[in-house]
């Protein structure tokens, strides 16, 4: 009898504890967010803009535990330039080069693991990027509060299949060389 009320309490707090999880998914409010990527060669550098397709977050009681991003790989736009050197860079940007959107227009993000920074809202992410067809794991700090979100994010385009101009893979070229790094700036607003 007493093994019985025991195995009955054990099962009822079982149950009790698994109906308490609360899982939110939080939308990614698109016209709130903005990635902004920032690359740099030996005479200088350049920025400017990619557009989220679709992102959402999802947190366990109140806790960020995944989330998924798509970005629109054919927005990718310079925004320090103007006029025909601009449309030059885009169009560049765009072709098999850098990103060839045209065989691969979406680059996704999957989180995969996320760990508590020791502050509210603070948290290290491990994350899936599948840029060009190819996918890598990274990691980054990332703080979200009150349905905003900020991310800075560090990648090596060689990682991806992006060696154009890169010093890594071609010799000689001196000031003509780009950066292999480049990095977002992530800026979100989502709504649960």
């Amino acid at each position: 009898m007493k093994y019985t009320f025991l195995f009955l309490t054990a099962v009822a707090m079982t149950l009790f504890s698994f109906s308490t999880v609360k899982v939110e998914i939080a939308k990614v409010d698109l016209d709130a967010s903005t990635v902004e990527w920032k690359a740099s060669k030996v005479t200088g550098k350049h920025n400017g803009t990619i557009d989220i397709k679709d992102g959402d977050l999802t947190f366990t009681d109140g806790v960020l535990s995944g989330g998924t991003f798509t970005m629109d790989m054919t927005t990718i736009t310079c925004t320090d330039l103007d006029g025909g050197t601009a449309a030059k860079l885009n169009g560049h940007l765009k072709s098999a080069d850098f990103f060839a959107v045209e065989e691969y227009p979406t680059s996704t993000l999957v989180i995969k693991e996320v760990y508590s920074r020791g502050t509210e809202g603070e948290y290290k992410v491990v994350a899936d990027i599948t840029i060009k067809g190819t996918t890598e794991e990274i990691k980054f700090n990332t703080v979200l509060k009150d349905g905003t979100g900020k991310a800075t994010i560090v990648l090596d385009r060689t990682d991806y299949n992006v060696k154009y101009g890169s010093g890594s893979f071609f010799s000689n070229l001196g000031d003509k060389t780009i950066h292999d790094e480049f990095t977002l700036d992530v800026s979100l607003g989502y709504t649960m």
